[in-house]
């Protein structure tokens, strides 16, 4: 566990450094010479008091002594000065340095976090990942700004007059030793406890935050259901977790201050009474300075105890900040670290157009796509068009090992074909929609898309080529049109609203009260279900794939809606290939294909009519119900 602390710690100044190769290095030289400075006038005691001593005992005059007094004097006030300036530099620094890390981390997290497979966020919390933006971070704030700095001057501090007071007496210092060893007993004692209560209450912050998330996105659902006190109870127990952990962390770390600070006041009282028995006795000295035990030294030594010992205080009491921020700086990491999507498909989407009977590529807006396909064999290139033909040949498939989802899947949707997956949930409808995207691979079998195998193709142009409308909506902040412009980002005003009035969106956008410009938060909130699925329906019509998925697309407009709707996606439609999951016949009855699955596995398929002349598991659900579960 040390070597692994000692690893982060390693990295994050690697990476600091990485960030401000040069102005790390002067703010560390900052620090360094604030600290040394700030162990000197120790020295300039001794030596005034020295004078102050051999005046009195009549070996120099008072105006003898007054001189190198005064120029004592003269030189504290000079390095003070200096403290002052670097300890002011060192601060603007560290604010630069630790906001400028704080950027590019949050940026590498996000950036790392665009290209990370949909199983991360089926399989993580919401408010889990919210805190490694927010808890984490702030940890990894206090770690660089606060406790690395205050480690670092106290450190050098401490060797500092270490290395004086060996010069002045060992004997006192042998003393001081000893206190120390006794705190740093103390400190791995309480220290350790409270680190290890600091590493838990940081998970359970981690947890509470997702489950207040959780909890704020289904408040109509607690309130229609009347679950206000369960979810208390839950948040209580939650929160119980945490206080918990709180306050035996915060109770640890309370009794190290005290601890150590009355350790210090005792070495304080013992090296008092030490060094009066030795100027009685008069004790031989040994140390490199060669004095004798005086005056000059005790004094002067009790307030580099005292200086000592309180710097070995400030690195203790930094000790829960470095655990946290260590386990804050292990989470961010962790996250930067994830690997992101694996992607190592060749083939590419290009603009194309047609050339003496050849498809060649084309720089320039020509309505036509292909596929770029690069033979590694002999060096050559060549384009297939894009049609949308897709063909699944014993597709198996699986979310966690041993639980297979799919079973042996084969079917085929010619360009400009409908087909529609029907059965109840759970029975794999949505999974092979997500195979098709790629948001999860196949564990046996395969997918061609125009004749190439999908492992093939580069993720990113695959999912260009294919247009999802999704029963779970998602508006971003922003304008009606920015929204609908979310489709094809190059898209045109005229384009946008042309694919609202497609999609029969327009209608209700004009109403509203700046039209295509009205500003929408909070996943459209102010906008009904069905307006917001509209929206959805626009954005996908604007990027105009040749291929579609519709999952559960008008399950939350009205029927008359719906009418509106349906117009604009059989328009939407025409000349594509749909793939529909669907509960309502009026977007199923019209499907070329209706494929009924259970289970993960296929058991009927045909037209409408020929489905219904079996009679078997659709003709039930027909005649049973006008919907599908």
């Amino acid at each position: 566990m040390k070597t692994k602390k000692k690893g982060i710690l390693r990295r994050l100044f690697k990476t600091v450094l990485s960030f401000y190769p040069v102005l790390l290095p002067v703010a560390i030289a900052c620090i360094t010479l604030t600290a040394i400075v700030g162990a000197v006038p120790a020295i300039f005691m001794q030596r005034v008091i020295a004078n102050i001593e051999e005046a009195v005992k009549g070996a120099l005059t008072w105006e003898q002594a007054g001189g190198p007094i005064l120029n004592d004097l003269y030189i504290l006030i000079a390095l003070y000065v200096v403290s002052i300036i670097t300890g002011t530099i060192f601060g603007q620094l560290m604010t630069i340095i630790t906001q400028g890390t704080l950027e590019k981390l949050r940026d590498k997290m996000f950036n790392g976090m665009q290209k990370l497979p949909i199983r991360f966020f089926d399989t993580t919390g919401h408010g889990d990942i919210m805190s490694y933006y927010t808890n984490d971070i702030d940890t990894l704030r206090q770690l660089i700004s606060q406790s690395c700095p205050q480690i670092l001057i106290s450190g050098i501090t401490v060797l500092s007059v270490l290395f004086i007071m060996l010069y002045y007496c060992l004997w006192l210092t042998l003393i001081v030793l000893a206190g120390t060893a006794v705190m740093m007993l103390v400190t791995k004692r309480i220290g350790g406890g409270s680190a290890r209560y600091f590493v838990k209450q940081q998970a359970a912050i981690a947890d509470e935050e997702g489950y207040v998330e959780e909890m704020l996105v289904g408040q109509k659902v607690i309130k229609t259901f009347c679950h206000e006190e369960e979810a208390q109870a839950g948040f209580d127990a939650v929160n119980e977790r945490l206080y918990d952990a709180s306050r035996r962390a915060n109770r640890y770390a309370n009794m190290l201050a005290p601890a150590l600070f009355n350790i210090g006041n005792v070495l304080y009282v013992v090296l008092a009474v030490v060094g009066g028995l030795f100027l009685t006795f008069n004790v031989f000295n040994v140390s490199f300075s060669g004095m004798a035990i005086s005056i000059s030294v005790v004094v002067p030594f009790l307030n580099m105890a005292k200086q000592f010992t309180g710097n070995i205080n400030q690195v203790s009491q930094q000790v829960n900040s470095v655990v946290m921020g260590i386990a804050g700086t292990e989470r961010v990491f962790d996250l930067i670290d994830r690997p992101p999507e694996v992607d190592d498909g060749y083939v590419k989407l290009v603009r194309a157009r047609e050339e003496d009977g050849r498809i060649v590529e084309s720089k320039e807006r020509t309505g036509m796509w292909a596929w770029k396909h690069p033979h590694q064999a002999d060096g050559s290139v060549t384009y297939t068009k894009l049609q949308g033909d897709v063909r699944m040949f014993d597709v198996d498939f699986e979310y966690e090992p041993g639980k297979p989802v799919l079973h042996n899947i084969s079917l085929y949707a010619k360009p400009g074909q409908k087909v529609a997956f029907v059965g109840a949930t759970g029975a794999g409808k949505t999974t092979i929609t997500n195979l098709l995207n790629r948001f999860y691979d196949i564990a046996d079998g395969k997918i061609r898309y125009d004749g190439i195998n999908i492992n093939k193709i580069k993720k990113a142009d695959l999912r260009h080529s294919l247009g999802m409308v999704l029963q779970d909506t998602n508006l971003f902040t922003g304008t009606v049109m920015e929204n609908i412009r979310y489709g094809r980002l190059d898209a045109t005003d005229e384009q946008c609203i042309a694919a609202a009035k497609l999609a029969g969106a327009d209608d209700f956008i004009t109403r509203l009260p700046e039209g295509y410009n009205t500003f929408i938060t909070g996943n459209g909130a102010s906008l009904s279900q069905g307006q917001r699925q509209l929206l959805s329906i626009a954005r996908v019509a604007v990027a105009d794939p040749p291929v579609m998925i519709l999952d559960e697309a008008t399950s939350s407009i009205d029927t008359r809606t719906e009418a509106i709707v349906q117009r604009g996606m059989d328009a939407l439609m025409k000349g594509r290939t749909v793939f529909v999951i669907a509960h309502r016949l009026s977007t199923v009855k019209n499907s070329d294909v209706i494929i009924v699955l259970d289970h993960g596995r296929i058991i009927e398929r045909g037209t409408h009519e020929q489905l219904l002349e079996q009679k078997g598991q659709y003709y039930q659900l027909y005649t049973g119900a006008f919907e599908f579960e």
